[in-house]
């Protein structure tokens, strides 16, 4: 609580005036003649400007006095460590550091010096050997074990890279540009090495690199086993799809953001570009699902590719400026397969499954800035005003999700890893919130009523809040910010220590089975989270509220962005753009004459 200053207004001076009893002593002596009418003119004139005089300097006193207050510093009462995070606002930039670090600790494959996790190492350096002539040394762990799923890890990629070209400046401000640019890179690197890049068609691609058997079994895998990745002595299989549409044209849709990222390493970008254009044919010529008959089904199954269609198909127009790409997206039939007008739980929830909402937020940008007019008018009016129910309904004057006690929305409507959809959600309302601002647009409507921009920051604040430690446990769920965190994280490297003692498949399993908090602080790591009372167990056994994800911290990331530096830096309108030509001829200049 701030103290303030006991003074708010100005006090009245009482001005001094005999009583009753005095006046029956006063008595008037006239020492002076009578004045004339020009010289009570004159002294009437001032005495006129001497009580004007006395006003302004009254007033200016008056001024000085409260500009003092205003701006001397104030004294704070110093609250214990443990209450730091009950401040309304919250620094948002340490949090955005923190959460960057969780993917220095994902890191697969030979680490730079820079990684700064100093309880990792080299690690799946015979990643792919297995497969004829491949080389899939890198890329990102998922979450808590050693295997590399394409289809979160590329839309990690994505997230992460759309809000880079929203909120460069933001990022620059707080010192992590470059930091994004390089976890970026290090996931589009091994994307390229998943099909054959250099390729203009292709016939198969890598869906993963290593094994989670959950049938029981006790041959050594990621589950089975409970070992750091650098002491993995198993093979690590890799799974390959013939068609696979959904995880295709996510990974372009990777690739194409990361190459506006990138635009200025016109090589890079280049090469980027290409690899999303066949993917993206890939994914149209080879229709089916990723995970269909496949062990990814029991960890990240897919439910339709038709969202992946629209998500890819904007994110190819935008690198390239192909209006092919921008046809296909706007094609109502596609997100009407992925039942965008259908309704329902989950609907309007963005995630690595359910790309719709954050499809249509991309496609509402064009209309928003560029306006491009027939023949997509129609469809980016619907895809805006689509974008507009999802929004009213994160707010909490509608009852479309149900709430905690402690005011987290519940967007997976009170089922276990409830955060990772939040974060996306509390991304999509601030960036709508400054597309609006952007567009000089001050809210929208929900049916009859208008609603404020400010009401989505609000929102997106509070979840990102609640996450961060504003919950009735004041419990962070973001792993090493403030004092009071999970530290029991579902995640084998952090909880072995680096002791160079390399544990065994089954050694490591004491502790997997501890009760002691992990040896090693798995930073900015931001867990599953609580369930739909509020209540955590902090228990490594117990993946539903400790094991953190890529695709969950990439969330969180956009979001942290998006929140920090207030609304004075607006978000990039023009590099989203870079390859689109315009819409319409440019005029000629007017005549000289």
């Amino acid at each position: 609580m701030h103290v303030r200053d006991a003074c708010d207004g100005v006090q009245q001076i009482p001005v001094d005036s005999p009583t009753n009893k005095d006046q029956s002593n006063i008595h008037l002596v006239v020492i002076s003649p009578p004045l004339d009418d020009k010289t009570q003119s004159w002294l009437s004139r001032k005495l006129f400007m001497w009580m004007i005089g006395l006003i302004l300097a009254a007033a200016l006193i008056v001024g000085f006095i409260i500009l003092l207050v205003k701006t001397l510093p104030r004294h704070h009462h110093h609250r214990p460590l443990s209450l730091a995070l009950e401040r309304p606002a919250l620094p948002y930039t340490m949090a955005l550091s923190k959460a960057l670090m969780f993917f220095n600790a994902q890191r697969s494959g030979k680490l730079p010096k820079n990684n700064n996790v100093t309880w990792r190492g080299n690690s799946g350096l015979n990643d792919g050997k297995s497969a004829p002539s491949k080389n899939l040394v890198g890329g990102y762990y998922d979450a808590g074990d050693a295997i590399k799923f394409n289809f979160p890890q590329s839309f990690a990629m994505t997230m992460l890279s759309w809000s880079v070209i929203e909120y460069s400046a933001k990022y620059e401000a707080a010192g992590e540009l470059n930091h994004i640019k390089d976890v970026i890179k290090w996931g589009t690197d091994y994307l390229l090495k998943t099909f054959n890049s250099s390729a203009d068609t292709i016939d198969r691609l890598v869906t993963q690199v290593g094994s989670g058997d959950t049938t029981g079994g006790s041959i050594p895998n990621d589950h089975y086993c409970w070992m750091r990745p650098e002491d993995i002595n198993y093979e690590q299989p890799v799974a390959e799809c013939y068609s696979c549409s959904d995880l295709a044209a996510e990974m372009a849709a990777a690739l194409a953001s990361a190459s506006i990222v990138f635009k200025d390493n016109k090589a890079y970008s280049q090469k980027l570009v290409h690899g999303a254009k066949t993917l993206f044919k890939f994914s149209r010529n080879q229709r089916g699902k990723y995970s269909t008959w496949t062990e990814a089904a029991v960890f990240y199954d897919s439910t339709s590719y038709w969202d992946e269609f629209v998500w890819g198909g904007a994110w190819m127009y935008y690198a390239t400026g192909n209006k092919s790409y921008l046809s296909l997206a706007t094609k109502i039939g596609m997100a009407r397969h992925a039942g965008a007008f259908q309704g329902g739980p989950g609907s309007g929830v963005l995630s690595w499954d359910n790309k719709l909402p954050g499809a249509q937020l991309l496609l509402t940008r064009l209309r928003l800035f560029l306006s491009p007019g027939y023949p997509y008018e129609e469809a980016l009016k619907i895809f805006h005003n689509q974008t507009s129910i999802y929004m009213c309904s994160f707010l909490p004057f509608f009852k479309s999700f149900n709430r905690t006690k402690g005011g987290l929305i519940q967007l997976n409507n009170g089922k276990p890893q409830p955060l990772q959809f939040v974060v996306n959600a509390a991304f999509l309302a601030t960036l709508f919130s400054d597309y609006l601002d952007a567009a000089n647009t001050p809210g929208w409507y929900c049916g009859p009523n208008f609603y404020s921009t400010s009401v989505l920051r609000t929102f997106a604040k509070t979840q990102i809040d609640y996450v961060l430690g504003k919950n009735p446990r004041k419990m962070s769920y973001l792993v090493g910010f403030g004092s009071h965190y999970p530290k029991q994280v579902h995640h084998r490297g952090a909880s072995i220590p680096n002791n160079k003692v390399k544990y065994s498949c089954r050694g490591g399993w004491k502790w997997r089975d501890s009760s002691k908090p992990n040896p090693n602080t798995i930073v900015g790591a931001m867990v599953a989270g609580p369930d739909r009372h509020d209540g955590f167990h902090d228990k490594r056994t117990n993946y539903n509220y400790t094991e953190p994800t890529i695709a969950g911290n990439a969330g969180l990331v956009a979001a942290l962005v998006a929140l920090s530096g207030g609304k004075n830096t607006q978000i990039d309108k023009n590099t989203m753009f870079s390859s689109v030509a315009p819409m319409f001829p440019i005029p000629p200049p007017p005549s000289a004459s």
